[in-house]
């Protein structure tokens, strides 16, 4: 029983990683571009934040910690919402979606 409460517990810090990563990377997103960012709806938002915490999955967090966030621009922002609504639509796979924003927001460094 204990093993299984370890799990359990090492599965919800990996998931506070992933969710204070993704929070630190919209701040300095939203830092850049106040302005910008409000034309987001909550939707926008939520499926940004989905896509950003599978890519912080997905690579290495010394990857991760060199990504500058602040660089991207609205143009990237609304491709990646986009990719990501594709996943939510079915019409794209999600692993698929994850490199494509991987390679967007690394090119950006």
């Amino acid at each position: 029983m204990p093993e299984a409460k370890d799990e359990e517990v090492g599965r919800r810090l990996f998931q506070i990683h992933k969710e204070k990563a993704v929070e630190v990377a919209l701040e300095k997103i939203r830092r850049k571009m106040p302005a910008e960012w409000k034309s987001f709806t909550s939707k926008d938002i939520e499926v940004l934040k989905h896509i950003l915490g599978e890519v912080w999955v997905c690579i290495k967090r010394s990857e991760w910690e060199g990504i500058s966030f602040a660089k991207l621009t609205m143009k990237d922002l609304q491709a990646i919402i986009e990719i990501a609504n594709q996943v939510s639509r079915k019409e794209k796979p999600e692993k698929t979606a994850v490199d494509e924003v991987c390679c967007a927001i690394i090119a950006k460094e």
